[in-house]
């Protein structure tokens, strides 16, 4: 994918996003999302904290005592008080810009948008496709980042192959599936993709 690709992936996840979050009831709001300690409304609202600026991540790692994910986890929580209408009307407002939080690539917007929709819907019981191309490209990204995800070390012995898309990385035993369950593993979303993966190592992944 280029980089208008790239970015035009991320704006319909950030459309599609805003209708499921504007429709969402108090109690999906409140719903365990995939992120562990983090309700679905934390979630939503961390996806439009997207073009914090440098200066703010400074402060809000400090505030964090240098943790990166209680930062994250803390700042999303700390903006997550408002009603589902004013996430969707933020994200919808974020559509079309190419703005990037400090060091990352164009990459990681529309990673976090696809893994992210996948928390929300995934424990609420929504169907949300995802792109396989895009699902693929984000894959990929997360296997070389290395920091946060740690999937090379994590997922050490095991190829995963995609069933649906020309996509695999690592080696040995084989995991295959679709690759949204790839990407779900990848990123370190092991139980929810368990279900979706066959193949000699799927059995590993309970270390």
């Amino acid at each position: 994918m280029d980089s208008d690709e790239v970015w035009r992936t991320t704006d319909e996840q950030r459309a599609s996003l805003a209708d499921l979050i504007e429709a969402m009831t108090p109690e999906q709001w409140e719903t365990p999302s995939l992120c562990e300690g983090w309700r679905v409304g934390d979630v939503a609202a961390h996806l439009t904290l997207a073009h914090t600026s440098w200066s703010t991540v400074m402060v809000e790692i400090v505030r964090a005592r240098g943790s990166f994910d209680r930062m994250v986890h803390d700042t999303a929580v700390r903006a997550g008080g408002e009603p589902p209408a004013v996430y969707a009307e933020r994200l919808r407002a974020m559509v079309g810009s190419r703005r990037r939080a400090p060091v990352v690539s164009p990459l990681e917007p529309m990673l976090d948008t696809i893994v992210h929709g996948q928390d929300m819907a995934i424990p609420l019981g929504i169907a949300r496709p995802v792109p396989a191309q895009a699902a693929a490209v984000a894959a990929q990204r997360a296997w070389d980042m290395g920091f946060p995800f740690g999937a090379k070390r994590r997922l050490r012995g095991l190829r995963l192959e995609a069933d649906d898309t020309n996509w695999a990385v690592g080696e040995d035993a084989p995991v295959v599936g679709p690759i949204c369950a790839l990407l779900l593993l990848v990123t370190g979303r092991t139980a929810a993709a368990v279900p979706h993966l066959t193949g000699a190592g799927t059995p590993l992944l309970a270390r």
